[in-house]
Formats: C-alpha cells, sequence, structure tokens
C-alpha cells in the first residue's frame, strides 16, 4: 500500500522543463487527478498535498531541496507520520530507458541517480518502490549532467507525457496495495497498431 507519493526534481522555473524534472511532471499529473493541491511546508522542505483516497490518507511531496538531497525532505516526513520504506513511491527519471517507456520496481541500488542516493542513506533503507520514467541516455557518460538538466525534445516530451498518462492508471492499484497488479498495468503496452495492407498491384 503506498501511502507516500514523491516526485523528484530541482525546484525554479530554470529547471521546470528539464528532463531531471519528469518526477515533478508525474507528481503535478497526479495532483490533478486527485484535485489536491501541492503548498509549501517547510517543515518537510518541499511542496507538498495530503488527501483522501477511499478513507485512507495520502501525500504526494515535490522536494524543494535540489536533487541531491532529496533524501531531507522524504525522509522528514515519512518519520513524522510513521510511513514506512515499502510505502513509498519515488518516481524519478531513468538513463537506462528509451523515452515513452516507463518501469516499476521495488528496492535495488541507486545507479549513481543523485536523488536515489540521498533518500537511499536519509531513509536508511532501499526498499521503497520506483517508478522509473525513461528519458533515454546522451549516449557518452561525460555528457549525462548536461543531458538530464536540458529540456528534451518535443518528440521526447511527448513520449514522457505518454508513458505518465499510461502509469498514472495504475495509482489505485498502488493505494490499495495491489503491486502486483499496477506492475501489470505499468508494463503493459498497447501493441502498436498494424500497418495498413498496401493493394497488391497488377
Amino acid at each position: 500500500m503506498i501511502k507516500l507519493f514523491v516526485g523528484l526534481g530541482n525546484p525554479g522555473p530554470d529547471y521546470e522543463a528539464t528532463r531531471h524534472n519528469a518526477g515533478f511532471w508525474w507528481i503535478d499529473a497526479l495532483a490533478r487527478e486527485l484535485k489536491a493541491t501541492l503548498v509549501p511546508e517547510r517543515s518537510y522542505h518541499g511542496l507538498v498535498a495530503r488527501t483522501t483516497v477511499h478513507g485512507q490518507t495520502v501525500w504526494l511531496l515535490q522536494p524543494q531541496t535540489f536533487m541531491n538531497l532529496s533524501g531531507k525532505s522524504v525522509a522528514s516526513l515519512a518519520r513524522f507520520f510513521k510511513i514506512q520504506p515499502e510505502e513509498i513511491l519515488v518516481v524519478h527519471d531513468e538513463l537506462d530507458i528509451p523515452p515513452g517507456q516507463v518501469k516499476l520496481k521495488r528496492g535495488g541500488s541507486h545507479a549513481g541517480h543523485n536523488g536515489l542516493r540521498d533518500i537511499h542513506g536519509q531513509l536508511g533503507s532501499p526498499d521503497y518502490w520506483r517508478l522509473r520514467i525513461g528519458i533515454g541516455h546522451p549516449g557518452v557518460k561525460s555528457e549525462v549532467a548536461n543531458w538530464v538538466l536540458k529540456k528534451p525534445s518535443p518528440d521526447q516530451r511527448t513520449l514522457i507525457e505518454d508513458c505518465i498518462s499510461h502509469s498514472l492508471k495504475a495509482y489505485p492499484a498502488m493505494l490499495a496495495g495491489e503491486m502486483d497488479k499496477a506492475t501489470l498495468l505499468i508494463h503493459t503496452t498497447k501493441p502498436p497498431r498494424p500497418k495498413p495492407v498496401r493493394p497488391v498491384e497488377d
């Protein structure tokens, strides 16, 4: 059962449309879906929304600490409300997945993602859920920092927005604790439409 939905990104207009903020975009979309309003909460170092779905309290969080200190925000809210790591979903950009794809997993390493690295350290556990939104890889390791802090092309942005819409359909299953169902919903995509058969010319 997911009680806390966290989207990772960097605060401020300079970063708003960059690849590294894909987690923020997902939380914005969920907030619209739940008709919840994110407001600044200094105690939790982030933008926070609290709402109730089917009698269950649900938290939405966008840390405003900058990516490298995301765990400070996540851990402060989780500790205060006694939310366990396995009840947390962290949504973040993922270099190793192409734009338009999204993957759900629990636990594992931070794989060099600075936001996840800090969450690992602050929670003292890697045992939280991650929703990995594909942003693709620039192909050269030295270009990664520049890549994540740039805006995706319009085509890539559309692909990312489409996968956000697709993965949002799984949030009711996450709230119900049906993580196998949520995983199936997220990992199942519609097959491409078949190309029309061209008539054979005589």
